[in-house]
């Protein structure tokens, strides 16, 4: 039997990216599967592609969110799986650097995005529900310019660690996939210029002990052990899909 069959599951951010490895996933294990993201054009092209159902919605704005819980209420009346995967940062800046307002776009999608996400969701999950949530290495590295990000995923893993406990009586389990590099739109983007790409994947890939970045199908596979039962027994904890990158070289 699939791993996901007869299974609910909404995942954001999952037009493009692992989000859309793991939508992708999701719905050949045999789940029911939801995609939300900004970009409309994006976000219909993916789940066609997928077969899933695509709501436009931004996470970081409570009536997008009222509304995408709404329409899965609607259309499925559960859900079973919530891979809260939207986050990222446009822009990276030095403590010298931050500005009040790219501040409060990380911490608003990141954190604020993902905790309202799990609120505006659990009315929908059935006891025995599972959770997953998108942190980074980065939670665990001193990166220059990366303080805002890995700030806000710094914060998630320590919300999984409380809605862990919180949920425990109703066996939903919250867990944090942690992707090292990987080769998605959001890695590329970092670059700036198109032609800088292949040089800073080349710069990610040496920071792994493997030596590569992931394919995002690849961290797909790992949200799906976690979403799925196979992880049954595990809760608060963070899975690191990372070539080895924190675990390995934890001071490069």
């Amino acid at each position: 039997m699939a791993e996901l069959e007869g299974k609910v599951a909404l995942v954001t951010g999952g037009a493009t990216g692992i989000g859309l490895a793991a939508a992708t996933l999701f719905a050949a294990e045999g789940a029911r599967v939801f995609i939300t993201g900004r970009r409309q054009a994006e976000l219909d092209a993916a789940a066609a592609r997928i077969g899933a159902t695509a709501i436009r919605g931004d996470v970081s704005d409570l009536a997008d969110l009222d509304a995408i819980a709404a329409r899965i209420a609607e259309a499925a009346g559960r859900l079973d799986v919530l891979f809260a995967n939207a986050g990222g940062a446009d822009t990276l800046a030095t403590i010298a650097e931050l500005r009040p307002e790219s501040f409060d776009e990380v911490f608003g999608t990141n954190v604020r995005g993902a905790a309202f996400t799990v609120q505006k969701t659990l009315p929908l999950m059935p006891d025995g529900a599972s959770i997953v949530v998108t942190g980074s290495t980065s939670a665990s590295r001193g990166n220059p310019g990366f303080g805002t990000y890995s700030a806000s995923k710094a914060a998630l893993r320590q919300y999984a660690r409380v809605w862990a406990a919180e949920l425990a009586p109703r066996r939903i389990r919250v867990n944090v996939l942690v992707p090292g590099p990987t080769d998605t739109p959001g890695l590329r983007g970092i670059a700036g210029d198109p032609a800088g790409v292949p040089a800073l994947l080349a710069q990610m890939a040496a920071s792994t002990p493997l030596n590569r970045v992931a394919d995002p199908a690849e961290i797909a596979q790992a949200a799906l052990f976690l979403a799925s039962d196979r992880s049954s027994f595990i809760t608060g904890s963070e899975l690191f899909a990372d070539g080895g990158e924190v675990q390995v070289f934890p001071a490069a």
